[in-house]
């Protein structure tokens, strides 16, 4: 029996220790669990409950509700989605006033006289959630003291949203909430009932004036000369080619196409056309012109008008984009793709809703995302694509780094716009730490020098950037943690962040041709070995704490790994006549001396790397089987011949206890925080199944094993 499946399910009972094969399971398992999809587009309210720069949601209802008296309360409603297993989180809450939080009908919170008096201590809540569709509300009532909360995630840069419940917005980021009402009311509402058969009126308010005027007054106002664009979808069923009869009514100056083509074109008034138009899809493109009032209305008979993005939380097939001055050339394309701004000053779709705008929010688990260890994923997934000659793959990570490039331009104008919660780049358009950046913009980097990424130079110099004058340093140009929006970290330096910041740097150092960003990089090492090296046992702390002026003293696995790791990428590139190259191979040799006499006999390392009762964890074993096959090849490691023998014998340890034949990766540590006392790693931190901090390390580590196979046998 192995130690996380039996040893008749490993990938090495069907495969032994093949690279390739082990790399075409791990690659393939991974891109048909993450499946391409493009974002997910939502309506948004701006006038209401809304998530700010550190992603909680602010409620002053002393703003909503000016003339608002002591004991008038106000209800809220929302919605969280849980899986097939249900699930459960915690948020931070500050109360302003009283407040209750249930879920579905049970009370999960309930402020007292203290949380009240001192709203500036935020108060952890957990919740657990039923599987599917859970009844989110809230009750808040006025004192003199205020009247609200703010509330949300307990860590910071996490996209937690929640949608509101009612039948016309089911599906838009928010809350609902009631008219002020008295503190004996209790609501009768029901997820998923029409906001008509509610008691009382529900915020925010997004009803244009009865006036008469055109929606196009009532989104942009009357810019004299200036244009809009509005874009819908149809479904033409019949079969072959068929004629269909347009209905429109237009004030003022406006056009209609279909797809690239002019159909109509009217100044004013009524008209009534037929068009021929072939099975399928089409789209349908309304430019206004502003000359007073203006809107219009656009039907075709028998056919039926849908959303072009698939917007949820509102019923209107349109979406509208503008004002734009007369002479510029609406940009079909870059619009129409939904990643991008357009114009200047820039804008985006919105609904013909007051305050209402369409947002994306990236709804996939893995694909499309920029975090860091997405970027190791990525990193093993590109080699193992050109190891095993997959053009597909190759196609899924190129599209997938794409996206993220192409969307960053949208996402930072989005913070702007909205007061600084983003649902795409939540980590870029808040970035304060090397993980929000470095190790992705590494693999952007790297995957650019085998698949051109357009645009990737402006993301790769935004990333730049940061690391080199924003991100915080000790004296000496060390990087540390000095003050995030994940307050865990404050004061603190990690081992971890030797992969954040090198790999990207030696990239960039290549990509720019500046060898001052090498340079950055190779004093890092020196700074952190200053600070986190044991010599007694020839390995690192995970950990520096300022606040207490030590070391945590714990070896965590795979905060040595990136040790050993990040120190080959950047040796890997050094120039040979660098001041610095000949104490990195030193300090190299130092530390895989100590990692070398840790492989425990079956070849794995462990989760306490000194602990062999802790368990073996995966991505720290790949690690260092990168680092010893590359110290090797390069020449870097003395006495090679014992590295050789740790190398295939921890491979061979992956494949019999890490990887089952179905692709899947076991015993990989989750993202973690630190301790003093290794019982945290050893009992709290446990693994999981497919966890993106190893599966891409894993396919390194193979592929290493392939390219150091090549180079004894040469």
């Amino acid at each position: 029996m192995g130690y996380y499946f039996d040893d008749t399910k490993s990938i090495y009972a069907y495969e032994g220790t093949d690279v390739k094969a082990v790399m075409r399971s791990l690659a393939y398992r991974f891109m048909g669990q993450n499946l391409k999809h493009d974002l997910y587009y939502r309506a948004y309210t701006n006038n209401g409950i809304v998530r700010t720069t550190d992603y909680r949601y602010l409620v002053d209802f002393n703003k909503i509700f000016p003339e608002s008296k002591d004991k008038d309360c106000v209800w809220a409603f929302t919605t969280l989605w849980a899986g097939p297993n249900g699930g459960g989180g915690a948020f931070d809450i500050n109360c302003f006033g009283p407040m209750e939080f249930y879920i579905n009908g049970e009370l999960v919170y309930k402020s007292d006289i203290f949380k009240e008096r001192y709203s500036e201590t935020a108060t952890r809540v957990s919740y657990t959630l039923k599987p599917g569709w859970n009844d989110i509300r809230f009750r808040w009532e006025k004192t003199k003291a205020g009247f609200g909360a703010q509330f949300g995630t307990w860590i910071g840069k996490w996209d937690l949203y929640m949608l509101m419940p009612s039948k016309e917005r089911f599906g838009q980021e928010g809350l609902l909430f009631t008219e002020l009402v008295d503190d004996q009311y209790v609501p009768e509402f029901e997820v998923g009932m029409s906001e008509k058969d509610f008691d009382k009126k529900l915020y925010p308010d997004i009803a244009f004036p009865a006036d008469g005027k055109g929606q196009l007054t009532h989104m942009f106002g009357t810019p004299e000369g200036k244009y809009a664009m509005a874009w819908t979808k149809a479904f033409f069923d019949e079969m072959g080619t068929a004629k269909y009869t347009f209905r429109l009514k237009a004030r003022g100056n406006t056009t209609v196409y279909l797809d690239d083509k002019e159909i109509c074109s009217i100044d004013g008034g009524s008209c009534e056309f037929d068009v021929d138009v072939a099975l399928g899809d089409h789209d349908i493109f309304v430019k206004s012109v502003c000359g007073g009032d203006w809107g219009f209305d656009l039907s075709i008979d028998n056919i039926e008008l849908k959303s072009a993005a698939r917007v949820k939380g509102t019923d209107d097939p349109w979406m509208y984009i503008g004002p734009f001055d007369a002479d510029f050339e609406f940009p079909y394309d870059v619009a129409c793709d939904m990643h991008h701004v357009v114009g200047e000053p820039k804008t985006y779709w919105r609904l013909n809703a007051k305050d209402t705008f369409v947002r994306p929010y990236n709804e996939n688990t893995l694909y499309g995302r920029w975090n860091y260890p997405l970027g190791v994923t990525l990193y093993g997934l590109l080699h193992a694509a050109f190891m095993i000659e997959s053009e597909d793959i190759k196609q899924y990570i190129k599209d997938h780094i794409q996206l993220c490039v192409d969307t960053l331009d949208y996402a930072l104008w989005d913070k702007e716009q909205y007061g600084g919660a983003t649902g795409i780049h939540n980590l870029l358009t808040s970035i304060d730490s090397l993980d929000d950046c470095g190790s992705f913009a590494s693999t952007m980097l790297e995957v650019h020098k085998y698949l051109p990424i357009d645009g990737v130079k402006k993301v790769a110099d935004y990333v730049g950037n940061f690391i080199s004058n924003v991100m915080s340093r000790l004296p000496d140009g060390t990087f540390f943690r000095k003050e995030l929006m994940h307050h865990f970290h404050n004061q603190t330096l990690w081992a971890d962040d030797l992969y954040m910041s090198v790999p990207f740097l030696t990239r960039y150092y290549k990509f720019t041709g500046d060898i001052k960003y090498a340079d950055d990089a190779a004093n890092q090492f020196f700074g952190f070995k200053k600070l986190l090296y044991m010599p007694d046992k020839q390995i690192m702390s995970h950990v520096y704490d300022f606040k207490y002026d030590t070391m945590t003293g714990v070896p965590w696995g795979r905060g040595n790994g990136w040790v050993a790791f990040s120190l080959t990428e950047l040796l890997a590139e050094l120039p040979e006549d660098h001041p610095k190259r000949a104490d990195l191979i030193e300090f190299l040799n130092e530390v895989c001396e100590g990692y070398l006499r840790l492989q425990d006999p079956d070849g794995m390392w462990h989760q306490v790397i000194t602990d062999w009762e802790s368990y073996p964890e995966t991505s720290c074993t790949s690690m260092f089987i990168y680092a010893f096959s590359r110290g090797i090849r390069y020449g870097w490691l003395k006495n090679p011949e014992k590295y050789v023998k740790a190398v295939y014998k921890g491979w061979e340890a992956i494949t019999k206890t890490s990887v089952d034949s179905d692709g899947n990766v076991y015993g990989v540590c989750r993202g973690s925080e630190f301790s003093f006392i290794p019982d945290y790693y050893k009992y709290e931190l446990g693994w999981n199944l497919n966890d993106t901090h190893g599966t891409g390390i894993v396919m390194l580590g193979g592929i290493e094993v392939a390219r150091l196979t090549e180079f004894l046998n040469k």
